[in-house]
């Protein structure tokens, strides 16, 4: 039995925590918060600030884990190259911790060393800064805070008199104590995709079929599995994220996403644990869900092709209002279909569009997944959350 340190608590962790104990490890979730998600089901948890390195050594110390497992954004992974020095094993690896916590650290390997094809960009740190990368990149453009996630901080400037509001914006989204953003041109996809890949010790790297998706405010709103999509340019987004994970090491489930154009595919960005549009696989599409296939990976038990089981789709279920003590109404109208179902995170508070729960719907291989995605929003929009 494996001792796993899981540094971040959210609705993925949680998925994550009750896959390693389907399989007996042990599970410690760590948070900045009581109460978090993954906290609800580990065998343990600590609440402290990731961003505190001594804080982070002590509870590394205090439980000697043989696995460390990043789940967010918002720690202090250059700690990381340390703990690996002292012969703890960090998911996927240090290396890829820390460079796909920090977009500029991952674009600049993904564009500069391994030649993948991006959007154009560029990084500024001060609101002058800004001004000048916006002209060079044009508008219409997108601006991101090198270190968040969920879209938080995230914006797009069609207009030069948006970009102070948008440097503001930037800034109260950051995670960390990083103030550079990056700005990109914005690219005239025709789709994007996550594609999940699952780099393990031994064994070729695997692929999950692809999951299309919808965002609003930087953060996935639906996802479907599996997205309709050329197969020349699915095999050059599998060669692309075979690149990157190997430049990175390590094994376990990577987020690869890709923007799908008329002229190619771009390599967006990647994220080296589940991913929040991967929720889908809780809706039977693998015989594994991503969280199963990410635990697999780490502990090196051996995994055998990734099939399509069943089409399915995920639509999210959003907070409104501002709450202490969120409560949900609706849920019968979810759990009265056999082709459906829905995970409530069970976060203590609520704010407005924050992801309280996921409805996912599933149906045969020759379904259509966009009606299934318009059944899993249709049923999602029936739960509300309540302050």
């Amino acid at each position: 039995m494996a001792k796993i340190i899981l540094l971040g608590s959210g609705e993925l962790g949680k998925e994550f925590v009750i896959a390693a104990q389907r399989l007996g490890q042990t599970v410690i979730a760590v948070d900045a918060y009581p109460g978090a998600p993954a906290m609800q089901v580990a065998d343990g948890y600590e609440v402290i600030n990731m961003l505190d390195g001594a804080a982070l050594d002590a509870v590394i110390s205090k439980h000697q884990p043989d696995y460390i497992v990043p789940e967010i954004e918002a720690i202090r992974t250059e700690r990381f190259y340390d703990y690996e020095q002292q012969g703890y094993h960090v998911v996927p690896s240090a290396k890829a911790a820390n460079f796909t916590m920090n977009r500029k650290a991952i674009r600049n390997l993904a564009a500069q060393t391994l030649g993948l094809k991006t959007a154009p960009y560029a990084y500024a740190q001060s609101f002058e800064e800004l001004k000048a990368a916006v002209v060079k990149i044009g508008v219409p453009c997108v601006v991101k805070p090198l270190m968040s996630s969920s879209g938080k901080g995230q914006s797009t400037i069609t207009n030069t008199n948006e970009i102070e509001a948008c440097w503001t914006y930037a800034q109260e989204g950051s995670r960390g104590d990083v103030s550079e953003v990056i700005v990109e041109a914005f690219i005239d996809f025709d789709y994007e995709i996550t594609l999940l890949t699952v780099t393990q010790n031994e064994g070729a790297t695997l692929f999950c079929p692809p999951i299309g998706h919808r965002q609003e405010r930087g953060d996935y709103q639906e996802s479907w599995q599996p997205a309709t999509m050329d197969q020349a340019a699915l095999k050059t987004a599998q060669d692309m994220a075979d690149k990157v994970t190997h430049a990175l090491g390590g094994a376990g489930l990577w987020g690869v996403e890709f923007f799908i154009a008329r002229d190619g595919v771009y390599f967006s960005e990647l994220s080296p644990r589940p991913h929040d549009t991967g929720m889908v696989t809780l809706a039977g599409t693998q015989h594994l869900n991503e969280f199963e296939l990410h635990l697999r990976a780490i502990l090196g038990l051996p995994i055998g092709p990734i099939h399509l089981e069943r089409k399915g789709a995920s639509a999210v279920i959003l907070a409104q209002e501002v709450s202490d003590n969120p409560r949900y109404e609706g849920l019968h109208n979810i759990t009265q279909h056999t082709n459906a179902d829905l995970r409530i995170f069970g976060k203590p508070t609520a704010r407005p569009y924050r992801r309280m729960g996921v409805v996912v719907t599933h149906g045969p291989l020759d379904q259509d997944v966009a009606e299934l995605t318009e059944y899993a929003k249709a049923l999602a929009a029936k739960v509300t959350v309540q302050c």
